[in-house]
């Protein structure tokens, strides 16, 4: 049986059945699906099970906590009992919250959010974050891993740096990936899949591309051979 391609599909449905629907279509191809904010807070904790169904796809939360460290260890031990494969932190909460998120869900990969894709320059700087993006996102990477996170998250433009940063042992995720061509929507710093692969990334966070696909089953199919092709290479 083929390994499905490091691709996480953002599962950013207008309705539960619409990201289970999507979840099923994609599962073949791809690794992981995430669920957003939106998702969780409109459907709950039973949204995890619904697009992991039957095939034990890995389910990526991505929940970006982001408060003080009791808060956020009650919070990723509230949902570990889901079973994610992997759950997201804001690495600016600190090391101590970090930390707090990788103590209260030991089986659970934690993944430090570095600087959103969303996220320019000037944006940066209106924030008062020390700049620039690169320089900041390095920081926040180690800090990161120093708290005990086992993966990053961080744009296309940066994972080379990071992975330079953190070494191989550390799992890089990396949002704002777009198919050439394909529109850039809301995110700043995008790449394409080959180059955020060829950079050192482990898993790639595509949405739209495939999930507003008329068939969302053969976009992700369409996306995952080249990839597939590419680590076959490599390997």
């Amino acid at each position: 049986m083929r390994q499905p391609a490091p691709i996480a599909v953002a599962l950013d449905a207008p309705d539960l059945e619409t990201a289970a629907r999507w979840a099923g279509l994609v599962t073949p191809h791809v690794s992981t699906v995430k669920v957003g904010l939106e998702l969780y807070l409109r459907y709950g904790p039973g949204v995890v099970a619904s697009v992991r169904g039957a095939s034990g796809v890995r389910v990526f939360l991505d929940l970006k906590l982001h408060d003080i460290p009791a808060t956020v260890a009650g919070a990723a031990r509230a949902v570990a009992r889901l079973r994610p494969d992997v759950l997201t932190v804001h690495a600016a909460g600190g090391v101590a919250m970090v930390r707090a998120a990788v103590e209260a869900a030991p089986d659970t990969v934690i993944a430090a959010v570095t600087v959103l894709t969303s996220l320019s320059p000037a944006d940066l700087d209106a924030t008062g974050l020390a700049g620039p993006v690169p320089d900041a996102v390095r920081r926040l990477a180690v800090l990161g891993v120093s708290a005990g996170a086992r993966a990053l998250v961080c744009s296309p433009r940066e994972v080379a740096a990071v992975r330079a940063e953190v070494g191989p042992g550390i799992t890089l995720i990396t949002p704002g990936v777009r198919p050439a061509g394909a529109a850039t929507h809301d995110q700043a710093r995008t790449a394409t899949p080959e180059e955020a692969l060829g950079a050192g990334a482990d898993l790639l966070v595509i949405g739209r591309p495939i999930t507003g696909a008329p068939d969302p089953g053969a976009a992700a199919a369409a996306i995952a051979a080249p990839l597939r092709r590419l680590l076959s290479a490599a390997g």
